[in-house]
């Protein structure tokens, strides 16, 4: 069995003390990349504290959530948070007293993002249906695949049973109540009588005409009863005798709320949701370029904000109402840009870190997940991530000329969901998604080649790449063409300490690049080479420092005193400073640390090993600021 990359529980339980520790946590909710916290109050430098944290790409503040984004393993994280937290909090504790829209947004997000890669596995499968039908003329009249079609079919035609469990648990109302109600929405017998109905027969509810409404693959009916729901069970097991209220709860429950949905809730609730769905279609019928061009150019701006699951119901709907829907088909070129744009730095960078960082990113991208290629990536350098917004709105316009639409879903639209465009009666859908999938692509490269990819904006400790690879700043990684060597000394007095015993793994396994560590015997903290400060952590315990020569350098004082919140450090420099060899970077209370049980052990680590042929590690017992701890030979 794989080892774990990282500690996910001590991670987990680092990022609840920096938010303020259980007491301050309102809700907790996942998406595909992201922890989602909803906090009762701001913890002053928390995002600055959890950001820094090995294993989180960044955070971000929005919508009344404090979103961790962590990637691929979030599912971990999440699990162990949610071990360390009682969400059963009382009804003044768990309100969230955000605006309706972010209380919407992060309802949205709390209720699709546990299902959301079963929507995107059956729309894949429905899109090698496409493919395979394709191929061959005869398959779509085989058994197989008819049971291959309704395997792919089943999420989206059981969705309300799906959202009654995830609504349930975010409005903290009972599951299996919530299911059973949802469960009534998509029988066959109520679309067998909403049929009736469809065919001009009247059928009523105690003496109340129903409609024709049917629920399967509806989003907001299914939500609001469960949102309705939780009230209504909070009043019965308030008010009604213990002894009766494990049978009669669910009962009242059940007899009260499927027909107030089938009478009212229902219907209302989806003709909001066809009304915004109808909202934009006119805009894509009309006006296709500016649809196009506003999804292709915005919609990554929402996901960053995580924002992006406030669309989902219109979309459904376009699917249930008509078969087919070009927000998707739009949303694709969008994603596809932000891919090219991380392989357009691949292509460009000089550092092996920045490409393989890239790399991962790229091929989460292709699975339609793009928070990765943002934050590691294009965001990060902030030029890739304009070029890809003006590519994905470029390549969305050229595509409406030809009419694109999706005609299966995808529950996160990429590269993988290309073929959900092809249907004989649009042969132009796939053509125009085509081409713009392609501008989407080449031109980013095309214009970060031309005009570089910008200057690392990453300001934490942890980073691979610290400074500015392409020399926009003035200075490039090497300018000095008079030797292949240079000699890097040491920064502090004391005792020194291979990397590999330092108690971290992070330092220890060599993850953050080669180099040893030093038990300081004094305070201070000194330049070890002319250059230039490119990093400074936010609570003062982390320095980065570029040499003239391109020598990148990460000292971090101390384990964890990324706790202390800057109190034991004095710094005598700021970002940007250039400093001389034996400037005074900063102080640091040692004593202090140490009463607050952490260690002093400084790891000082060369970044941009990869920039050199071989680094030189000496062999001390002892350092002075006199002695060479590196030469790096280029």
């Amino acid at each position: 069995m794989a080892e774990k990359v990282r500690d996910y529980p001590k991670l987990a339980k680092d990022i609840l003390e920096a938010v303020g520790g259980e007491e301050n946590v309102i809700g907790v909710s996942r998406c595909a990349t992201r922890l989602r916290l909803v906090l009762k109050r701001s913890q002053s430098k928390a995002k600055e504290k959890v950001s820094a944290m090995p294993g989180v790409i960044t955070v971000v503040e929005n919508s009344g959530q404090f979103q961790v984004v962590i990637g691929q393993h979030v599912g971990e994280v999440y699990e162990a948070f949610t071990n360390l937290v009682n969400l059963d909090l009382s009804d003044s504790q768990s309100e969230n007293k955000g605006t309706v829209l972010n209380r919407v947004i992060a309802t949205m997000s709390a209720v699709f993002a546990p299902f959301v890669y079963i929507l995107a596995a059956a729309g894949i499968l429905q899109g090698s249906l496409i493919l395979l039908n394709l191929l061959f003329d005869d398959f779509g009249a085989t058994g197989t695949y008819e049971v291959l079609s309704f395997i792919s079919w089943a999420p989206f035609t059981f969705l309300p049973i799906f959202i009654a469990i995830t609504a349930s648990k975010h409005f903290k109302t009972n599951t299996y109540i919530a299911v059973a109600c949802c469960a009534a929405l998509v029988s066959p017998t109520w679309a067998e009588i909403a049929a009736q109905i469809a065919d001009g027969h009247t059928i009523t509810f105690l003496g109340i005409a129903l409609s024709e409404t049917v629920y399967t693959s509806s989003v907001l009916p299914p939500l609001f009863l469960v949102w309705i729901l939780s009230y209504l069970e909070k009043f019965l097991n308030k008010n009604m005798n213990e002894i009766v209220r494990p049978l009669f709860v669910p009962f009242l429950c059940m007899l009260l709320m499927v027909p107030l949905t089938i009478l009212l809730i229902g219907p209302v609730t989806t003709m909001g949701a066809n009304g915004i769905a109808n909202g934009y279609n006119f805009l894509a019928d009309y006006a296709p370029a500016l649809a196009g061009a506003i999804i292709g150019a915005f919609w990554q701006v929402l996901v960053i904000f995580g924002v992006h699951w406030g669309i989902t119901p219109m979309v459904l709907a376009n699917f249930e109402l008509y078969g087919q829907d070009s927000f998707q088909a739009y949303q694709t070129i969008a994603v596809i840009a932000q891919v090219g744009a991380v392989l357009g730095v691949i292509i460009k960078a000089k550092s092996q870190e920045t490409r393989k960082v890239g790399v991962s990113a790229g091929v989460t991208g292709l699975f339609g997940i793009t928070e990765p290629a943002i934050y590691g990536i294009t965001l990060r350098f902030k030029k890739p991530f304009i070029f890809g917004c003006i590519s994905g709105a470029i390549g969305a316009i050229v595509a409406s000329f030809f009419k694109p639409y999706y005609f299966a879903y995808a529950g996160l639209p990429g590269p993988l969901t290309i073929v959900n465009a092809i249907d004989a009666d649009y042969p132009t859908s796939i053509w125009g998604i085509l081409i713009g999938v392609a501008i989407a692509i080449i031109l980013p490269v095309v214009l970060i080649q031309i005009f570089g990819y910008g200057e690392d904006t990453a300001k934490q400790a942890g980073n691979n790449s610290l400074v500015n690879e392409q020399g926009q700043s003035g200075k490039g990684l090497s300018t000095d063409t008079t030797t292949n060597e240079e000699a890097v000394t040491s920064p502090l007095n004391g005792t020194v300490i291979p990397l590999s015993d330092v108690r971290d793994e992070v330092f220890s396994s060599g993850a953050m690049g080669e180099g040893l560590a030093i038990e300081p015997s004094d305070n201070t903290l000194y330049a070890p080479f002319d250059g230039t400060v490119v990093m400074l952590a936010p609570t003062k315990h982390a320095v980065g420092l570029r040499s003239d020569s391109g020598v990148e350098l990460l000292v971090h004082i101390g384990l964890d005193t990324v706790t202390l919140d800057g109190s034991p450090f004095t710094l005598k420099i700021k970002e940007g400073d250039e400093v001389k060899k034996g400037d005074v970077i900063l102080t640091f209370d040692k004593k202090a640390i140490h009463q607050q049980g952490l260690e002093t052990i400084t790891p000082i680590i060369i970044t941009n090993k990869d920039a050199y042929e071989e680094i030189l590690i000496e062999e001390l017992k002892d350092a002075t600021l006199k002695d060479t701890l590196f030469t790096v030979i280029k």
